[in-house]
């Protein structure tokens, strides 16, 4: 017998499925029934919640019908009077519900059953209120939308990648070496591998539009610290505390999955990455004539001016995360007297979020990024291939000053990369476009997840091929003409596209309206190897090989890197079952979508989110 001390507070229940008994025979349809009393079940408290046989039982329902469960409040009502308040629930529960019987004999996915609180609050589900989800948006305001996170990528990278110009600047006015100026890049980049994981769940629990407005604030302030620096150490503060105040791409490619489902995310995913890409390219462009016109403190007034503009663009864009948007859309029929009962996902929740859940939070990109091996393997892939890029673009220095190039035309030497970027994301249409096709004709199920990564096994080898190319026309005049080095520069950009776009396909087809937290494992791994090597990058190019060889020298150990790195390409793309059947969380996210109507999942069960679990 449980005493009434040990019986926990919170549990939790999910209707069973109207036109069904528990044992599985036709019964009648109408609201949910209260269990008779067992033996065993502790008196005075709700019958549905009294005994962990009965526990197991509503857990295991809501699981199986895909939903979340929803929190009863065991002191507030005994069995009778819930029962009492459910039979008063709308007619749209019987409408939500008939499906169930509809559906029996049918391929289709039965609707999942109407969850209840123990006051006869009936939760909304994600299939009552579909049309008020970014899944049902307008072409126009999704892309609306996607256009202002464009902007917020574009300027977080360019934080990243206009500071390098101030390096010497910074040198000569505070008194330090370049090398020591380098730390600011450092410290930038590596907290920001960590702001990429810890915004990124609170994304999923808040919104994204709250989330990205308070990283978008912290980074402006952050901005006005490093320009107005009377030391060097607090520039390096300013920058630390910048990059931790990041969300980053996690964030951004989360909205994807707000606004699409799995089959119809890739025109969305590669407009986003290309933001992503193009933020870092742009910045030593900008730079140039930053650092040759203008005062050092001004690298930091430009970053601050363009966070700024992009921080207004998006405060005018509407929320995304579906389970904001059932909160509102419950609250607003409650409030019209169209259905007094509904109630959102969050609004039932007591207390909102707890300390146990505030610590789940935390750590649940961090486990994915540890316990997934979907999330370790892609973020790995794109990470070292990232600190490559970060690495090689560090030799445009002394490679292109010996055909005389000064700042400006040193920034300029970035536009190939540009262009690589920009080729390599036209090329991916066609594919989109035929898997479009395949879609329509055989299903969403007709391709497998792996079916992202095709492109990328033959994008990839120019990786390596672009390294080794760029080493060897790296010998200056007379040998070489300055063009051919940037040629295979821009080869460089195309596979690193490729690589980052494929991989964080692949995790957000897997993770669903989890995919922040998936990505900011991929976010994590590419900033901190690439904050790694800002301090490796000059002495590499300085200090390897003989004398008149070492361009050539540090740019083919970085292409023999990229030949190994880019194999695990090749391993996930023909072993991708067998990776997504150890990756839990991907396979239980997976089934929680078969049994939904339209195939999406707002929100996986608390039990789902489990450390254990991942």
């Amino acid at each position: 017998m449980v005493s009434p001390a040990a019986a926990p507070v919170n549990q939790t229940v999910s209707a069973p499925s109207r036109g069904s008994t528990p044992s599985g025979t036709q019964g009648p349809r109408g609201p949910p029934e209260t269990p008779a009393m067992s033996s065993k079940e502790t008196p005075g408290l709700p019958l549905a919640t009294a005994s962990s046989t009965s526990d197991s039982t509503a857990s295991g329902s809501s699981q199986d019908s895909g939903q979340e469960p929803v929190v009863l409040d065991e002191k507030r009502h005994d069995s009778s009077n819930r029962q009492s308040l459910v039979q008063q629930s709308s007619a749209k529960d019987e409408e939500a519900a008939g499906g169930v019987v509809a559906g029996q004999g049918s391929d289709a996915p039965a609707s999942p059953a109407p969850s209840y609180t123990a006051d006869g609050k009936r939760v909304i589900s994600e299939d009552d209120c579909f049309e008020s989800l970014g899944y049902a948006w307008p072409a126009w305001k999704k892309w609306m939308l996607l256009t202002s996170i464009f902007a917020v990528q574009v300027s977080m990278n360019f934080n990243t990648s206009v500071y390098p110009s101030a390096v010497k600047p910074i040198s000569e006015h505070f008194g330090v070496s370049q090398q020591a100026a380098r730390v600011g890049q450092l410290a930038f980049l590596i907290l920001y591998a960590f702001g990429c994981e810890l915004w990124a769940p609170w994304s999923e629990e808040f919104g994204r539009w709250p989330i990205l407005q308070a990283s978008l604030l912290l980074v402006n302030i952050w901005q006005i610290l490093a320009a107005l620096a009377p030391n060097f150490g607090s520039i390096i503060v300013a920058r630390a505390l910048g990059g931790i105040s990041s969300a980053g791409g996690s964030v951004t490619l989360g909205m994807v999955a707000d606004l699409y489902q799995a089959e119809e995310q890739d025109w969305a995913v590669a407009y986003v990455v290309l933001s992503s890409v193009i933020g870092t390219s742009i910045g030593p462009i900008v730079g140039g004539p930053i650092q040759k016109f203008l005062p050092w403190y001004w690298n930091f007034w430009i970053q601050l001016i363009f966070g700024g503009v992009v921080q207004i663009i998006h405060f005018f864009m509407p929320e995304s995360r579906a389970t904001i948007l059932m909160d509102r859309e419950a609250k607003r029929r409650r409030e019209s007297g169209e259905d007094p009962n509904v109630y959102g996902p969050n609004e039932v929740k007591k207390p909102r979020i707890s300390a146990e859940e505030v610590w789940i939070t935390w750590r649940r990109p961090f486990e994915m990024f540890v316990r997934e091996p979907i999330v370790l393997t892609c973020s790995l892939l794109s990470g070292f291939s990232d600190a490559l890029i970060f690495t090689f673009q560090e030799g445009f220095n002394p490679v292109f000053k010996q055909w005389g190039f000064g700042t400006l035309a040193l920034g300029w030497a970035f536009i190939p990369i540009i262009i690589g970027y920009f080729i390599a994301y036209f090329s991916y249409f066609p594919w989109f476009i035929r898997t479009e096709r395949i879609i329509k004709k055989k299903g969403p199920d007709a391709l497998p997840p792996e079916h992202r990564l095709q492109w990328l096994l033959f994008l990839a080898p120019l990786e390596t091929i672009g390294l080794f190319g760029f080493a060897w026309t790296s010998l200056g005049p007379p040998q070489t003409h300055w063009i051919a080095p940037m040629i295979f520069a821009c080869l460089i950009a195309i596979a690193n596209f490729a690589i980052y776009m494929s991989t964080v396909s692949y995790m957000l087809a897997a993770y669903g309206p989890y995919s922040a937290s998936a990505t900011g494992g991929n976010g994590f791994a590419r900033d901190l190897l690439a904050g790694i090597a800002a301090m490796y990058s000059e002495p590499l190019y300085s200090n390897i090989g003989p004398p008149h060889r070492r361009l050539e020298y540090a740019s083919t150990i970085l292409a023999c890197l990229a030949f190994v790195v880019t194999m695990p390409v090749y391993f996930i793309y023909w072993k991708g079952p067998w990776l997504r059947s150890k990756s839990k969380f991907a396979q239980s996210l997976a089934e929680n979508r078969k049994t939904k109507r339209r195939g999406s999942v707002a929100e996986a069960t608390k039990e789902q989110l489990q450390p254990r679990n991942l």
